[in-house]
């Protein structure tokens, strides 16, 4: 429909317009079944650093991205040029145009290198943040590694109407009718390649968000994910609560969590939970469920003697049958004659037989406990489960005495794990406290609204990446960075070598915007990407957290929580930095371009050491990178002497051979069977021609 109503729009009669207007708002308003949404207008990316020539597509870059105009020709700075849509002619100065590249059509993207931090140079560990519209990066993210990601943490716009959010280069807000239906189709073409970067034998992804859109996207999830399990938790976000007009004042936001083949939730230690110094959890020794009832197993239905005194089990009597009375049952002077009945009189039983209850007893494993105020029977009895009398035995809980009644006094001398809960109260998951607070700790003010607390982000991670020390984990909405750092501290306090990618734009917000338009910068100067959130916020602070200092230079104040590592000390880690570039077919086919996709060979072999450059435009026959773990064949005349090279670097894993030869290639890597090959630069092209009219 919405694509409709704009063709509708274009209509000159005003007469038939309204007409035809009148008929579509019927069919819009038919009764719908499951989740339908419209499918809009394809979404375009303004490409600043591509040059405008003869056929480009463009748009003015100060209008609508979706105005798309074909360049005709280019004459003393001044394109002429035809619209798109309806053919009418017009010339702009080429400075006020940008290239766009429009949905579905072949891109040949490449990472053009921007900065990086290096804090481990003895480390092969490298994160990458990419620049970039998005959809672009997770195409190329598809040819990198599809079917390799063991996590995905996303934190989307949560379309609230306030204008936090594109669609095809244009705000959407509160005022757009289509704007639930054009977030679903936003985010529909971007899980779509999610599901194929995920690992199906075992991976996650992690979707947050509010109410505004959560009932959209449970949808959406169920029905791209229908094989999976899916499962929605709520999380206090803002203890003191986001006061909002004349509505409630909002605490919580909700994490979808798709959970993908044999995947394993880890238990975490947290202060909901059981912690070191308390004391043991004593069970009900008498059964419970309704089966459970005398007739059903007699041998583990039998008297239980307690001193009245003491409260101690002087004696464990034998099993009755079913046909004797439990009141005819030999008496003990001074005890109490227990049986495991309930308040009502119905006859259950015990959780063990004799035998093994006699032992239970002389170990401290059993007690009795005094009702207050009294029952039919005065005592209840508890025991330690196997797990816990386990956790005796091995010393993880501490024996340091007995009660009166027998029963042992222990505690833990460990944290206890447990599996979380569906509901997230804990403190340090405060946005405010723990995100913005951080952020502005870090880098000052940043203008970046709601950054999603550190802590939130790594407890969410631990439950599907603690076991995974090697994960490789993305984040396409990366935002602020808090991903990036929340990896960062996971490796730190366990030794682990997850690596992490995070892709955000370099969007200014709206009203930085208009600011910018008035002193007259546009979209692509110095002046305006300068402030944008990549180079403004992510970027910095994915340095500054992991040299452990602020934005001028101090040393950053204070420990992380529920961990003594100093956030001066900064983290044993490297980041490189990239912008999404496009190359032109023609050049890469000739292997003209072969200096710009060298940093893509470098992240599909695994980001391995820094990344590395040439200096000069002339090429080397052969490529060999121990350090970076990949090597590339340049020109196939010098095989043998690639061969001889690779003999040296069994730390090779990846190699690349360059040949318009389908069966030469296939001879030239028989003798790389243990190795990643891939044939350049045909791999390269088929995938993003493959891979379009998604």
């Amino acid at each position: 429909m919405a694509i409709l109503q704009d063709l509708i729009m274009q209509v000159s009669d005003p007469e038939l317009r309204d007409r035809i207007l009148q008929e579509a708002n019927k069919l819009s308003k038919q009764k719908k079944f499951g989740l339908v949404f419209e499918e809009h207008l394809p979404e375009c990316t303004p490409l600043y650093d591509i040059p405008v020539k003869r056929g480009s597509s463009v748009a003015l870059r100060t209008g609508k991205v979706s105005d798309i105009y074909i360049v005709q020709k280019v004459t003393d700075g001044v394109a002429t040029c035809i619209k798109k849509d309806n053919q009418e002619k017009k010339e702009f100065p080429v400075d006020e145009l940008v290239c766009v590249a429009e949905f579905g059509e072949p891109i040949y993207p490449y990472l053009k290198p921007i900065d990086s931090v290096c804090n481990a140079p003895d480390s092969d560990l490298w994160h990458t943040l990419i620049e970039a519209d998005n959809y672009h990066a997770l195409q190329l993210l598809e040819y990198l590694y599809a079917g390799k990601v063991d996590c995905i943490y996303i934190d989307p716009p949560y379309n609230t109407g306030a204008r936090d959010w594109k669609y095809n280069n244009d705000y959407v807000d509160s005022s757009d009718q289509y704007r639930h239906s054009k977030w679903l189709s936003f985010m529909e073409k971007r899980l779509k390649i999610a599901k194929k970067l995920l690992n199906p034998k075992d991976s996650v992804l992690i979707v947050t968000i509010d109410e505004k859109e959560y009932l959209h996207l449970g949808m959406l999830l169920e029905e791209m994910f229908p094989e999976d399990s899916i499962q929605m938790i709520s999380t206090l976000t803002a203890r003191s609560g986001a006061a909002r007009f004349n509505s409630f004042s909002r605490t919580n936001e909700f994490i979808y969590f798709v959970m993908i083949g044999n995947y394993r939730i880890a238990p975490i230690e947290n202060a909901e939970y059981q912690q070191e110094g308390d004391e043991i959890h004593w069970r009900s020794f008498r059964r419970g469920n309704p089966a459970n009832i005398r007739i059903s197993r007699p041998s583990q239905f039998y008297p239980l003697y307690v001193n009245i005194e003491t409260n101690r089990i002087e004696k464990v009597g034998e099993p009755i049958t079913p046909e004797i009375d439990r009141f005819t049952v030999e008496q003990i002077q001074g005890c109490e004659t227990v049986f495991p009945v309930r308040d009502d009189g119905t006859e259950m039983l015990w959780s063990v037989t004799p035998g093994p209850c006699k032992k239970l007893v002389d170990k401290g494993y059993i007690k009795a406990t005094r009702y207050t105020p009294e029952k039919p029977q005065q005592f209840s009895i508890s025991y330690l489960s196997s797990g816990t009398i386990s956790d005796i035995e091995s010393g993880k809980v501490k024996v340091y005495g007995y009660d009166i009644n027998g029963g042992i006094k222990a505690s833990n001398t460990e944290s206890r794990k447990a599996m979380p809960k569906t509901l997230w109260t804990f403190d340090t998951h405060d946005a405010r406290d723990y995100g913005t607070k951080v952020l502005k700790t870090v880098i000052g003010e940043s203008r970046f609204d709601f950054p999603k607390s550190i802590y939130a982000v790594e407890d969410a991670l631990k439950l599907f990446c603690l076991n995974k020390q090697d994960a490789l984990i993305i984040d396409f909405f990366a935002g602020s960075g808090t991903t990036l750092h929340a990896v960062n501290l996971l490796n730190a306090e366990d030794g682990g070598h997850r690596r992490c990618i995070i892709v955000t734009n370099n969007e200014v917000s709206d009203a930085e915007a208009k600011s910018l338009t008035k002193q007259g910068y546009k979209p692509g100067d110095e002046e305006w990407e300068k402030l944008g959130i990549a180079r403004y916020v992510t970027w910095p602070r994915t340095v500054c957290s992991i040299e452990g200092h602020d934005i001028n230079g101090n040393p950053l104040k204070g420990n992380y929580i529920g961990s003594d590592i100093p956030m001066s000390d900064g983290f044993k880690a490297n980041a490189a930095y990239f912008k999404l570039g496009f190359l032109d077919k023609t050049a890469v086919a000739l292997g003209r371009q072969f200096k710009e996709l060298l940093s893509v060979l470098w992240m599909k072999s695994g980001c391995a050491g820094q990344c590395p450059s040439l200096d000069t435009d002339e090429l080397p026959d052969v490529l060999v990178l121990p350090e970076n773990k990949f090597a590339v064949l340049l020109n196939e005349s010098y095989y043998s002497v690639f061969v001889k090279e690779l003999d040296k670097h069994p730390e090779i894993q990846t190699i690349y051979i360059i040949t318009d030869s389908e069966s030469a290639y296939r001879n030239m890597i028989a003798n790389f069977e243990d190795k990643d090959t891939y044939q350049l630069y045909r791999d390269y092209l088929d995938n993003f021609r493959i891979n379009t009219g998604r």
